[in-house]
């Protein structure tokens, strides 16, 4: 038992340790290697208005919308398993018993998922991933990053990104690839549907859309990982004067 909590202990002490240097990294330049993301970006920008934009016109266009929907029930009813899951490592038992709740529910119920009976029922709908428990257990982001056809992430997420992919629900529900390969091909056609519209109008009112999607990115993963309520930000002034600086907001 000691041997355990000592391992325990050591194993907090590296994540808050290696928490800190990223979040001092981020401080001093969230995005570091700029030139090398935006080419990325522009790469990634360049698949999706030839390659996958036209894809997802055309699903929409033979694919009808109850369809669609029932996709994305069936799609996110395989998500509440890692939902559970990193529920339960940050510590939230009752959100992680909802997840487990809503797999019973809707893949009995809602017939294999394609029906969201939980929601109906109260059960709410999370949204975890490793990368939000590790922000949960101290460690900070990193350095902004843009993968090859994944988009924004950091250095934090990317290397939670096995973690996701092996605690899916997909991938240990599904043993046969193809069958896997094909879903998460519509998956991917089904999420950039839903989306149609939206980038246009992006484009439309962002001036610099790569450092639009990068800092609305960063915002959001904060807001994820504090479940909407993030920390107010301090400020060196607040410390000298109290009250000082409150006008300033909260880092979102």
């Amino acid at each position: 038992m000691k041997r355990a909590s000592s391992a325990q202990g050591i194993l907090r002490l590296l994540v808050l340790v290696a928490g800190a240097t990223l979040s001092l990294a981020a401080k001093a330049d969230p995005d570091p290697i700029e030139p090398v993301n935006r080419a990325i970006f522009s790469f990634n920008d360049g698949v999706d208005k030839y390659a996958l934009k036209p894809a997802a016109q055309g699903y929409v266009a033979v694919v009808p919308l109850p369809a669609r929907v029932a996709f994305s029930n069936f799609i996110d009813n395989f998500k509440d398993l890692p939902n559970a899951f990193n529920n339960l490592l940050q510590g939230k038992v009752s959100d992680a018993a909802s997840d487990v709740g809503r797999i019973l529910v809707n893949t009995t119920l809602g017939i294999g998922g394609a029906i969201d009976v939980a929601s109906e029922m109260g059960l709410e709908k999370h949204n975890e991933d490793f990368g939000q428990t590790l922000g949960r257990w101290g460690m900070g982001p990193g350095p902004y990053l843009v993968l090859p056809l994944l988009g924004p992430s950091t250095l934090r997420d990317t290397a939670a990104l096995p973690v996701d992919y092996y605690s899916g629900g997909r991938h240990l529900v599904i043993d046969d690839v193809p069958t896997r390969n094909i879903i998460t091909g519509v998956d991917v056609l089904n999420k950039r549907a839903a989306l149609l519209g939206a980038d246009d109008a992006l484009g439309e009112a962002a001036l610099d859309k790569y450092g639009f999607v990068r800092n609305f990115y960063l915002q959001r993963r904060v807001s994820l990982i504090y479940d909407g309520q993030p920390p107010r930000e301090k400020f060196d002034d607040e410390d000298a004067e109290p009250g000082a600086g409150s006008d300033q907001g909260e880092k979102q």
